[in-house]
């Protein structure tokens, strides 16, 4: 049967012989793509009396949606917070590597550094679609300076800031602009927090709270105030406590606005989270995980040292410090990674384990009709997986951007 050319002369490709994630489970089906869109089979065959110009056998893959990673400072020597002369060279380089580890948008993140180099960096970090250049830019993530020194971790102390009488104008005067600010992490007991998270709520900016020393009613205020993410959950945030449970306690806080989701980060690389506080955030509130990097320069490089902004870090092995020290800085886990670790720890389904790295970053930024979804008419950035959750090629747009050597895995 012809393609109804009336409609569109561009070329339909049909994937066959898979599994797809769509609704939370595996189904067989294929699946349809035209001009970067997933089809619905139903309105090709009935409405355009239309049939596939292409056929691809997956060879009984998985196909899932691409990974969305909101929150990654680097890779292969290249530091989102350094401030060089050839940055847009650097961001091109760790969006065309990220495509091996199946993510197929994330957030360039900034840890805490001095206004000067936000006001260098930001303008060069264009929000853009992916394609064979790498994965797509969802905007910035901007990790600080707006937290607190008791928890600062391995970000520098005397960057870190305060919000005074201007408050929202002085993040303004930090950053210089918000244009293409995604997601903001500030610690919410600060003072002035509050019309802090209202503004940038109201700009369509995610507030995360992270790097926070808050009790629980801290937390909470930030939420009703429109706060709707948490920074690496337990890492770097006052310890669970029974009778305050803190920042933590938001997983199952019964005062959370109606029809408000918190989400919350977690480094899922068997070195930052216990298995067991997976399993037991995981538990408490499987609907709010998102699986993160944090990796730094440091990744896909060879042990040694390496910097996260304004500090210098050693990696060994698994293991990222501030030099000299035993504090975590960031870390060298690939999203893949991430995801097949977190099915290990937590036991959990591989329809799960995908879409805590895909449905659920995308819900959080509210990007859930487009990406993160294998629906009709949502954007084809797709894997193809085998059992085992290794990435066997990466689809943005329904092109294939990279596919996996079958020399070797």
């Amino acid at each position: 049967m012809p393609s109804n050319k009336s409609v569109s002369d561009a070329p339909i490709v049909q994937f066959t012989n898979c599994r797809i994630l769509r609704d939370h489970r595996l189904q067989r089906e294929d699946l349809w793509v035209r001009e970067g869109k997933i089809l619905n089979p139903e309105k090709l065959f009935f409405d355009e009396k239309g049939s596939a110009d292409v056929q691809l056998d997956c060879k009984d893959s998985i196909i899932a949606p691409g990974f969305i990673d909101v929150q990654i400072n680097g890779g292969f020597g290249v530091d989102f917070s350094l401030a060089t002369d050839d940055f847009k060279s650097g961001i091109d380089l760790v969006s065309k590597q990220i495509l091996s580890h199946g993510v197929t948008s994330f957030c360039p993140t900034l840890v805490t550094s001095p206004p000067s180099v936000y006001h260098q960096i930001l303008p060069q970090i264009n929000v853009r679609n992916g394609g064979a250049h790498g994965a797509g830019i969802l905007g910035a993530h901007l990790e600080g300076p707006f937290i607190s020194k008791e928890k600062k971790g391995a970000h520098p102390e005397h960057c870190l800031r305060t919000f005074e009488a201007g408050a929202f104008q002085d993040l303004l005067a930090t950053y210089g602009s918000l244009d293409c600010v995604q997601i903001v992490t500030l610690a919410p007991e600060m003072r002035r927090s509050s019309e802090v998270i209202r503004e940038l709520t109201k700009r369509g900016i995610c507030v995360s709270l992270g790097h926070s020393v808050a009790n629980l009613s801290q937390a909470e205020e930030a939420v009703q105030h429109g706060a709707t993410f948490i920074t690496h959950l337990f890492n770097a945030m006052l310890p669970f406590h029974h009778r305050d449970p803190g920042i933590v306690g938001l997983l199952t806080s019964d005062k959370i606005p109606a029809g408000q989701r918190v989400f919350y980060g977690m480094i899922s690389d068997g070195i930052h989270t216990n298995p067991a506080a997976l399993r037991i955030a995981h538990r408490a509130h499987p609907k709010g995980l998102v699986l993160v990097t944090d990796a730094m320069a440091g990744m896909g490089l060879a042990p040694g040292r390496h910097t996260l902004g304004q500090q210098v870090v050693e990696i060994d092995g698994l293991n990222t410090y501030i030099a000299g020290t035993k504090t975590l800085s960031g870390s060298v886990a690939t999203m893949d990674t991430c995801v097949r670790h977190f099915q290990e720890a937590t036991g959990c389904s591989v329809e799960t384990a995908l879409e805590v790295a895909s449905l659920h970053p995308a819900q959080l930024l509210g990007i859930e009709h487009e990406k993160g979804t294998l629906n009709y008419d949502s954007d084809a950035d797709f894997l193809m997986l085998n059992d085992s959750l290794y990435v066997q090629a990466t689809y943005i747009a329904g092109e294939e951007v990279w596919r996996q050597d079958v020399s070797g895995m």
